[in-house]
């Protein structure tokens, strides 16, 4: 039996919660295109996001450590799929749109440029006075403008509700162009961008974890006074007292995760039920993310964050490895600033729209690590990493 859209449509409008973004009720796309036969809006945006260039290319891009420095460390790809499983699942639980919370999960991280946030932060420094720069905007760009797929449009063409998903930081949400003139103002995404965002937050702090431990950066030890951690640490040796070792951290994390994504199905159900919303509309005019941690969770996690910082993110090896790539990062960006032509056909036709330095920024955010380490060789601008 072949089923089609408006089927599909259909059985989301019997089985999503009422407060749920269904699909047929998408504000649609900048550039109108008709329906495709068998899959939902968000099932398409899914698969253009999965796709795109700037998706393929996360996979040689960092997340903490330097890609190709471990076999078994994550990368912004590998991160992103994570997040991706952890929204389809809390999705799920609550009865909401799992293909939407997925396809601003897989895009969410497309904006981010070559190692990392200390790569980031180097860009907002350099287009400090061309308006900065900031990944969850970029995202937007990418899949607004800088993606080239399509002969009628430029970008992907996303469905409004993904493209809102992705102004992750934005403090309002303007209502889409087709609402009415004096329609509210959005004060909250929709649930499933509220889910990625908070399942985006619960992978780093795991796998960054993870990662740390393996690495040998941080230490079990350490952790002890990590609520996050010695919470899911005792459990596992109450249940498990033979396990040792890597066998041990792994199977804490892999706990650390269930608990993260329990607290977060059970608190949310209980705020959406209390605020009574009965349609997607009402999540957005809600002042506040009805998608939450507890408050004992939230705490912990907050605590975990500034130990993640202190511990590792700014540990010597991993600070000091970055800052030497992101030297090389300046140096491509200045030899681009001074010799555009060295951008390419392509990627030269912006400059007139976006200015020098804005296309420049575009250009070298879009690299992977790997690539901006040979571009460095290959304009002859000093010794490797």
């Amino acid at each position: 039996m072949i089923r089609t859209r408006a089927e599909k449509e259909q059985q989301e409008r019997q089985t999503l919660a009422p407060h749920a973004q269904k699909s047929a009720d998408s504000a649609g796309r900048a550039h109108p295109e008709p329906p495709h036969p068998h899959r939902t809006a968000y099932e398409r945006d899914r698969a253009r996001i999965i796709h795109s260039r700037a998706f393929r290319r996360l996979e040689y891009k960092t997340q903490v450590f330097l890609n190709g420095t471990g076999d078994h460390l994550r990368t912004r790809l590998t991160h992103t799929i994570e997040v991706a499983s952890i929204s389809r699942t809390i999705a799920r639980a609550l009865g909401l749109n799992e293909d939407l919370a997925e396809a601003i999960a897989l895009a969410h991280d497309l904006g981010h440029p070559p190692f990392g946030h200390s790569g980031e932060e180097l860009l907002h420094g350099l287009m400090r006075d061309y308006g900065g720069f900031e990944h969850n905007g970029q995202s937007l760009r990418i899949v607004e403008l800088i993606e080239q797929k399509y002969p009628r449009f430029p970008g992907l063409n996303l469905s409004w509700e993904v493209r809102e998903g992705l102004q992750k930081h934005a403090k309002f949400y303007d209502p889409p162009p087709t609402a009415p003139a004096d329609g509210d103002r959005f004060f909250s995404p929709s649930l499933e961008a509220q889910i990625a965002n908070l399942a985006d937050e619960i992978t780093y702090y795991s796998h960054d974890l993870d990662d740390g431990l393996d690495f040998h950066l941080i230490t079990p030890e350490q952790l002890a006074e990590q609520a996050a951690w010695q919470h899911s640490y005792e459990e596992v040796r109450t249940h498990f007292p033979e396990l040792a070792g890597k066998e041990l951290r792994s199977y804490v994390i892999r706990c650390i995760i269930d608990r993260q994504v329990q607290d977060v199905i059970a608190t949310s159900a209980e705020l959406i039920a209390a605020t009574k919303v009965a349609s997607a509309a009402d999540v957005r005019r809600q002042p506040a993310p009805l998608i939450r941690y507890s408050a004992a969770l939230l705490q912990a996690n907050r605590a975990l964050r500034k130990f993640l910082y202190a511990n590792l993110y700014y540990h010597p090896r991993v600070a000091g490895a970055n800052q030497r790539a992101c030297a090389l990062l300046r140096d491509v960006f200045e030899a681009y600033l001074a010799q555009p032509e060295l951008l390419g056909d392509t990627t030269a036709k912006r400059l007139a729209a976006d200015g020098l330095h804005r296309t420049v920024c575009d250009y070298l955010s879009g690299m992977t690590d790997r690539y901006l380490l040979e571009e460095h060789a290959r304009l002859g601008l000093g010794p490797p990493l």
